[in-house]
C-alpha cells in the first residue's frame, strides 16, 4: 500500500532544503513509491532519478525521471559508483544502505531524510522498532557531513527525525552558510 498517492504534496523538509542543491542537479529518490518527490523536483529542473521496488508505481514517471526497480533490501545497491547533487529518502529506513546512500553524495551533495522515529508505536504505523529512529540516529549516521538542519519530535500527528546534511567538497577554505529560509515564494 501506497503512503503517498501522486497527488499527495511533497514533504516541506524536502521542498526547504531542495534549495541547496545545485541549479538543474542530480537528485537520487530513494523508495520514491508513486514519485510525489520525483515530481515535485523534475518540476524545479533537477535531473532526477526515482528507484523503488513496485515497477507499477514506477511506470508513470518515465517521462519525467529516470527510473530504476530495484530490490533495495534484498538485492545490490543499482548505483554503486554513482554520484548525485542530492539523495532524498522520506518515509523510508533501511539502516544497511546508509552508508551507499552517502558514498552516492557527489561532493557539496545534499542528503536529505525524513522518517518515522520511536514515539510513532504509540500513534500509529509504523510501529516496530527496526521501522523508528532512535533519538539522534540520523545525526551519528550522518557523521562526516555538515549538517545544516536536524529535527526529532512530534509533528502533525507522527514521530519523526529529519536532516539536511552536506558533503562539503574536499579543500575549501572556509565552510559556506547555507540558506535556511527554503525556496523563494
Amino acid at each position: 500500500m501506497n503512503l503517498h498517492p501522486a497527488s499527495t504534496p511533497p514533504s516541506a523538509w524536502v521542498t526547504r532544503f531542495a534549495a541547496l542543491v545545485p541549479p538543474r542537479g542530480s537528485v537520487l529518490d530513494v523508495a520514491c513509491g508513486s514519485g510525489r518527490h520525483v515530481r515535485w523536483l523534475a518540476a524545479q529542473g533537477f535531473a532526477v532519478t526515482g528507484v523503488d521496488r513496485d515497477a507499477d508505481a514506477l511506470a508513470p514517471l518515465r517521462d519525467i525521471a529516470e527510473t530504476v526497480v530495484a530490490d533495495l533490501e534484498g538485492g545490490p545497491w543499482p548505483f554503486a559508483g554513482r554520484r548525485f547533487d542530492a539523495v532524498v529518502v522520506t518515509n523510508y529506513l533501511w539502516r544497511p544502505l546508509w552508508p551507499a546512500w552517502l558514498a552516492a553524495l557527489a561532493p557539496g551533495g545534499v542528503f536529505i531524510h525524513e522518517t518515522f522515529a520511536l514515539g510513532q508505536e504509540r500513534v500509529g504505523r509504523p510501529s516496530r522498532p527496526e521501522f523508528l529512529l532512535r533519538p539522534g540516529e540520523l545525526l551519528s549516521a550522518c557523521q562526516g557531513l555538515r549538517t545544516v538542519a536536524f529535527e526529532d519530535g512530534f509533528d502533525g500527528g507522527r514521530y519523526v527525525q529529519r536532516i539536511a546534511a552536506v558533503n562539503e567538497a574536499p579543500g575549501q577554505p572556509e565552510p559556506p552558510r547555507y540558506g535556511l529560509s527554503g525556496p523563494a515564494g
